[in-house]
């Protein structure tokens, strides 16, 4: 069960940013959904609801506004609680050792009607036209979302593996057809890297169940998002500092984490693992 619980956890962690699809409809709309995951990335996570709120009245029947709502609703969750340290992916007595703090029902409630919307118009929209890429990405979002919120706020590890399984098929699907939608290979090389990196035998069970564990074709698809992704694109560097971490590359991981700290000054996280490196 532990090794379950720790692959749930480090797959459900970077699943949950799954915040935008790489699509470009309009101009307009990826600078207003720009400034709120900017915006959530920088903790300004107020500032980012109003943003996802603005969109979703403009644009009432996208499925990717609500998502990306609930998006934020999680990440701030997730920065109260502590479980978005770099220590969390390293070691994995960051994540058991942090603070014991309950959730809160508010945002829960919050976050499950934004998913709750969030699919009924994919939902919808697919029903139109099942090529609908934008409606296909929301979908995956919400159940990558579902599936954080499971493993990291509630703890229930196994059933968050059935949701995340279903996020990453419909992320591989939507590249077999459109692979320019960087930030899904995220979805994809996270497995394949925390999967890849554990001990034979269980990569053995786990790839026998269906799961997919190569480490070095999971770090080639987190540089496609680090490299080309839009919305996950931070993420994405974050994961390869993670990675560098673990490899021992500190000069890596320093380049990385300097990178973040430049371009989101206002999220401390990052700062704070540079810090340590020093």
């Amino acid at each position: 069960m532990s090794s379950i619980k720790t692959i749930t956890i480090a797959l459900s962690a970077a699943s949950c940013l799954l915040a935008g699809s790489g699509l470009i409809p309009t101009a307009g709309h990826n600078a207003t959904l720009d400034d709120g995951y900017r915006e959530m990335y920088n903790l300004r996570f107020g500032d980012a609801h109003q943003t996802f709120a603005a969109w979703k009245s403009a644009h009432p029947s996208d499925p990717l506004a609500p998502a990306s709502d609930a998006a934020a609703y999680l990440f701030a969750e997730f920065d109260r609680l502590q479980v978005l340290q770099s220590e969390f992916f390293t070691d994995d007595s960051g994540f058991k050792s942090r603070p014991k703090l309950s959730p809160d029902p508010a945002v829960k409630a919050a976050f499950l009607k934004q998913l709750d919307d969030s699919e009924r118009l994919a939902d919808s929209a697919l029903a139109h036209d099942s090529k609908d890429a934008n409606a296909a990405f929301s979908k995956i979002l919400a159940l990558g979302l579902r599936s954080d919120y499971l493993a990291l706020i509630e703890k229930r590890y196994v059933p968050s593996l059935k949701y995340m399984k279903d996020a990453r098929t419909r992320a591989q699907d939507l590249l077999a057809k459109e692979p320019g939608v960087y930030d899904a290979y995220l979805a994809v090389g996270v497995e394949n890297y925390m999967l890849g990196i554990k001990a034979a035998p269980l990569r053995w069970i786990l790839s026998m169940a269906g799961a997919q564990t190569d480490k070095q074709q999971g770090i080639h698809e987190l540089k496609l998002t680090a490299e080309k992704g839009h919305y996950l694109q931070p993420f994405a560097r974050l994961l390869l500092a993670v990675a560098a971490l673990r490899d021992q590359d500190k000069t890596k991981a320093r380049e990385l984490l300097a990178g973040l700290v430049q371009e989101f000054p206002q999220n401390q996280l990052y700062a704070k693992e540079l810090a340590r490196l020093h």
